[in-house]
C-alpha cells in the first residue's frame, strides 16, 4: 500500500520564480512560481497594478529550482524543473488548455533529496541551446535542447560533466552569443583525508561543444571562501559577457577572457556594526536594447542598483549604490512594464513594486571598483522608499507581526 497526503491548504511561500512569455504572447510577459510542490502561473495587470493566479497545478514533486529558455527563433519560454524526481523536466504552458503540459521527461538517478543526484541547480544557455541540471556534490549533466521538423522540443543523450569531491554552491548559463554553450559553476573542492580548515572555492567554466558533443572543463579561478552566488551578465551586443561573484561584504566581475578582476564593497547601513560582511541573496537582471539593468538584495532588505561599465574589448569599472529597502526576497523578477516582483519564502507578502525611477535621482554616493575604498567606509543611510511604489501584495500565510 502507498500512500500520499494533500493539504488543504496550499503552501504559500514561493521559494522560486521566474520570468518569460509563457503563453507564447509577445506582448504579454508571465511569472511562474514554484510553491513547494505546486507550479503557479502570475500575471501582472500593467493597467490595474494587479498580481492575478492564472494557473495552478500541483505537479506532485518537491520543485527545487526552477530556469527559463527559449529556443532560437521562438518566441515562447519553456520551463525547466528541478525537482526531487530524479529525472529532467522541461515543461510548457498550453494556453488552449490552461494547464502545465510535459514536454520532454528523462530520468537520471533516483527519487529523493539526494546532494550526489542532480536537481538542486538548473541553469539554461541564454540561447536556448542547452540546460544543465546539478547537484549539490559531483552530478552535473548537460542536455543539448533542438527541435524537430514539426517544431517539438527534444532533447538528446545527456552528456555528464561530474567531479568528485566537488561541492557546488551556484549555477548560472554565460551569455556568449552563438559560440559553443558555457555554464559557470561555484565549487568548492574537499579531500577526505585531510581535515578542512578552510574552504578553496572556484569560479568553473564548463563548455559545451557542439560540434565533438561532449562537455569540457574550460576555466578556472580562485574566488573568496565566502562566495554563495552568481549573476550572469548579458553578453553578444547587449553586454560584457562574464560573472558577478557575490561574496560576503564585495561582488566582483570575472570572465574567462582574462580581463583584470574588478571588486566593490557592499555599502553598509550607517548605524550597522563591523563584525561581517553583507551576503547577496536575491537578483535579477534586466535587459533592454542595447543596455541592461541589474537590482541585487543582501541578506537585510536593501536593494543595490549594480552599473558596469565596458568596452568592446574590457569591462572598465564596475559600480555600486543603494537602491531602494524592501522585505528579503527570495526571488526577484524585473518587468518590462516597469515592475518588479519579489517572491518571499520565510514569510510575509509577496510583492509588487513600481519603478517611480532607476536609482539615479536618489542623493546616495556610488561606490566604483576604480576608487582605493575600504569595505567598512562605504556606508549609506536608509531612507523610504524614493525608487519604488508599491502597488500590491499577495498575503502568505507565514505573516510577519513583529520585528526589530
Amino acid at each position: 500500500m502507498f500512500l500520499y497526503n494533500l493539504t488543504l491548504q496550499a503552501p504559500t511561500a514561493i521559494n522560486a520564480a521566474v520570468l518569460g512569455h509563457f503563453s507564447g504572447e509577445k506582448q504579454r510577459q508571465e511569472i511562474v512560481v514554484a510553491r513547494q510542490q505546486y507550479l503557479e502561473l502570475w500575471r501582472a495587470d500593467t493597467s490595474t497594478g494587479k498580481l492575478q493566479v492564472e494557473h495552478s497545478e500541483n505537479m506532485f514533486c518537491r520543485i527545487r529550482s526552477l530556469a527559463s529558455f527559449r529556443l532560437t527563433g521562438g518566441s515562447k519560454d519553456y520551463i525547466v524543473l528541478g525537482t526531487d524526481a530524479g529525472a529532467l523536466s522541461l515543461v510548457e504552458y498550453d494556453a488552449k488548455l490552461a494547464r502545465f503540459t510535459s514536454v520532454q521527461y528523462h530520468e537520471f538517478g533516483r527519487t529523493g533529496l539526494r546532494r550526489q543526484i542532480a536537481g538542486q541547480y538548473v541553469a539554461a544557455d541564454p540561447r536556448g541551446r542547452a540546460v544543465l541540471v546539478g547537484g549539490i556534490e559531483r552530478a552535473k549533466i548537460v542536455y543539448v535542447v533542438t527541435r524537430d521538423s514539426e517544431a517539438n522540443v527534444l532533447v538528446q543523450s545527456p552528456l555528464e560533466a561530474n567531479k568528485t569531491h566537488a561541492v557546488c554552491f551556484d549555477v548560472v548559463g554565460v551569455d556568449v552569443g552563438y559560440e559553443n554553450p558555457v555554464f559557470a559553476a561555484l565549487e568548492a573542492v574537499y579531500d577526505d583525508s585531510v581535515a578542512m580548515t578552510r574552504v578553496n572555492k572556484q569560479l568553473v567554466y564548463y563548455e559545451l561543444d557542439l560540434g565533438l558533443n561532449h562537455v569540457v572543463r574550460k576555466w578556472s579561478a580562485s574566488v573568496s571562501d565566502t562566495a554563495n552566488r552568481l549573476i550572469a551578465l548579458p553578453g553578444s551586443s547587449d553586454g560584457p559577457s562574464g560573472v558577478l561573484v557575490c561574496s560576503e561584504g564585495f561582488i566582483e566581475y570575472r570572465h574567462w577572457t582574462g580581463d583584470a578582476v574588478h571588486r566593490v564593497p557592499i555599502p553598509r547601513r550607517a548605524d550597522t556594526a563591523d563584525e561581517r560582511g553583507l551576503l547577496i541573496v536575491a537578483s535579477a537582471v534586466h535587459r533592454m536594447k542595447g543596455a541592461f539593468f541589474i537590482l541585487a538584495q543582501a541578506e537585510s532588505g536593501d536593494l543595490y542598483k549594480l552599473t558596469v561599465q565596458y568596452t568592446a574589448d574590457a569591462v572598465t569599472q564596475l559600480g555600486i549604490k543603494y537602491f531602494d529597502t524592501i522585505a528579503p526576497a527570495s526571488a526577484l523578477c524585473i518587468l518590462r512594464a516597469g515592475f518588479l516582483f519579489a517572491a518571499t519564502m520565510e514569510g510575509g507578502s509577496h510583492q509588487l513594486f513600481q519603478f517611480e525611477n532607476l536609482g539615479d535621482e536618489i542623493a546616495c554616493a556610488e561606490y566604483f571598483s576604480t576608487d582605493d575604498i575600504d569595505g567598512s567606509a562605504a556606508r549609506f543611510q536608509a531612507h523610504e522608499l524614493s525608487s519604488l511604489a508599491l502597488v500590491d501584495e499577495v498575503e502568505g500565510l507565514g505573516p510577519v507581526v513583529r520585528s526589530r
